[in-house]
């Protein structure tokens, strides 16, 4: 033994000794000798046997002795960030009584604690390493933001250029006027400097293609902090057509991914914590919201026919059994209420949650069309494992290639200062955040800390489907040159012909398609965008025509439009036979007829 190092001594004819003994070798690696008790008890006589047999001794360099719960901080002590516990045991009022006590009662039952212990972590159970668990979640997300930057790319003229829907450069007008200099901190984007339709193209297509560079692993971190920069960009241009919850579920999400790519330790905890926030919120909303059909567990009864894009799949399981469908209501209550908590649970537990989370989100995203967001969810799992977990289902070939490629990043006492100082900050604030989602009213204070970050969507809020949609009610637009024969206009994804199959379109997010569900649900007075997009239609506006599945006035624009409301439901299996996949009632006008011209009626 080198007298410089300290000895920590354990029963060797224990198997919960040996087990976590093991492990604390792991952690600590030469700073601490362990020995069982049966090898090294007769060098030190002064020590009676039955201390061996009690608790675990831990031997300074210096001689001095230290047993139970201080010797088991006194060795983790040497393990890197494990040095706290040592500090609450010496420093914390009450923190040293209450752990000898814990630890004198896991002492007495050793032989159950050893079975929890395998129950729990396994037989094997080693220091856990995240590293090809971090190259493979931030390659993967590459292709989330690869996905998201194309979605927008592809409708962006449409949506935000110059003869889209509603123009950007009105926006920044606008803000100008309203906000003065304090528009660059309400609204951070590339945009103030240049809004030109070739700046919204550059900022997409240059999105996607710094997602294929973190995708190759090339400029892997400045490209996520570029990223993260460009998506804020879009999100604050966007208006109207980024309002959803996978937007800035996306740009958090981007951000932990850098600071992932930073620091490993940090990154996987803030990342298992955005995941538990995300899945929890969205159980709890739905108990909040009050909704009948939530608490009678009636709700997916409902969800396959009114949720906003239906995959072909939605069909068969809205023809589901009444029971079965409450049965699946219920499970999803257990997988977004209890599992979560089993996110902060060790390795097998975890696990558990990894595979409950992966079978539900694997349902939604084979019944409903929600672009990447389906996606990112079950990849957020992948934090749940670790590197040990990855090459137990990988092949041996590939899991040794992709750890030799995943660097390991030494934890640097400066950057480990300033994740874990960021880490507080974003915990603080998404718990400020939840606790006004669920109702609450946190002090002044700690609104201001979290607003002054506010702008750059570092945490949100979550919460899915608090209120469960009954009735399908779908917005058609016809126009006529006439105004007695009408045509309509057929979208790309949105139901429309009854006999057309409901399309699937993930990873793509057809926003005008969206934007048109929650019109349904909306009064269209209140709706400005709706408007511009009528007046574009009826001036044949190509970038705003191309969004559509069809123009059905190629050659001239129509004189009127109007929009008519209709009642949509799923068909029997007799008619979807037939080739027949919804049925529709008409309820009535949704918007008047309305032409360009001022002077000449409407009809």
């Amino acid at each position: 033994m080198d007298p410089r190092t300290p000895r920590l001594i354990y029963d060797g004819d224990c198997g919960f000794c040996l087990y976590w003994a093991r492990y604390w070798k792991a952690l600590t690696g030469e700073a601490v000798e362990y020995r069982p008790f049966q090898e090294v008890a007769a060098q030190y006589p002064a020590i009676p046997l039955a201390d061996f047999q009690r608790a675990v001794q831990y031997i300074g360099p210096d001689g001095r002795r230290a047993s139970a719960t201080e010797a088991s901080f006194l060795a983790l002590s040497h393990a890197p960030g494990s040095g706290i516990w040592l500090r609450l045991y010496r420093h914390a009022p009450g923190f040293a009584a209450a752990a000898e006590r814990v630890y004198a009662f896991i002492a007495a039952h050793r032989p159950a604690f050893y079975r929890i212990s395998c129950l729990l972590w396994g037989k094997d159970h080693r220091p856990p390493r995240y590293e090809l668990v971090r190259f493979l979640f931030l390659r993967l997300f590459g292709l989330i933001y690869l996905a998201a930057f194309v979605s927008f790319a592809v409708q962006a003229q449409g949506l935000i250029g110059s003869h889209g829907i509603l123009p950007l450069t009105e926006l920044l007008d606008a803000a100008r006027h309203a906000a003065g200099w304090e528009r660059f901190y309400l609204m951070p984007m590339v945009f103030w400097w240049n809004a030109s339709d070739a700046a919204i193209g550059a900022v997409c297509w240059g999105g996607a293609a710094l997602a294929l560079l973190v995708t190759l692993n090339l400029l892997p971190r400045l490209s996520l902090l570029l990223l993260f920069i460009l998506y804020l960009s879009l999100l604050n241009a966007g208006q109207t057509f980024m309002t959803y919850q996978w937007d800035t579920f996306l740009l958090e999400t981007g951000f932990l991914a850098l600071l992932l790519g930073l620091r490993v330790t940090p990154g996987i905890w803030l990342l298992r914590w955005l995941l538990f926030r995300f899945m929890f919120m969205s159980g709890v909303v739905k108990l909040l919201s009050g909704d009948p059909s939530w608490w009678n567990l009636s709700a997916l009864s409902y969800h396959f026919v009114t949720q906003p894009l239906p995959t072909p799949l939605a069909w068969y399981a809205a023809h589901l059994s009444p029971a079965f469908l409450s049965f699946a209501t219920a499970g999803t209550f257990v997988v977004e209420l209890a599992l979560p908590f089993l996110i902060f649970c060790p390795r097998r537990p975890r696990f558990a949650a990894a595979f409950g989370i992966l079978l539900l989100e694997s349902c939604i995203l084979l019944t409903g069309n929600y672009n990447w967001f389906n996606l990112q969810t079950m990849l957020l799992c992948l934090v749940l494992f670790d590197d040990d977990a990855l090459r137990a289902i990988l092949p041996q070939r590939a899991a040794a290639r992709l750890a030799a490629w995943a660097p390991r990043s030494p934890p640097g006492r400066a950057g480990a200062v300033g994740a874990g100082a960021l880490a507080v900050l974003l915990v603080f604030s998404s718990l400020v955040e939840m606790d006004v989602r669920f109702g609450g009213s946190p002090p002044a204070a700690l609104r201001a800390v979290d607003g002054f970050i506010e702008p750059l969507h570092l945490v949100s809020s979550y919460g899915l489907f608090a209120v469960m949609t009954t009735r399908r009610n779908e917005i058609v637009i016809e126009g006529s040159s006439d105004g007695r024969e009408w045509r309509e206009y057929e979208f790309r994804y949105k139901p429309g012909d009854v006999a057309r199959r409901p399309p699937w379109n993930i990873p793509h997010q057809p926003r005008l398609d969206w934007q048109m569900w929650f019109a349904a649900l909306d009064d269209p007075r209140r709706l400005r965008w709706f408007w511009l997009f009528l007046e574009r239609l009826l001036h044949n506006e190509p970038a705003v025509v191309a969004l559509l599945a069809g123009n059905p006035f190629p050659d001239e624009p129509p004189l009127y439009i109007r929009a008519r409301f209709y009642d949509y439901t799923y068909t029997g299996a007799p008619a979807r036979a037939r080739g027949r996949w919804w049925e529709r009632r008409l309820l009535g006008l949704y918007f008047p007829a309305v032409r360009l011209k001022a002077d000449e009626p409407s009809q």
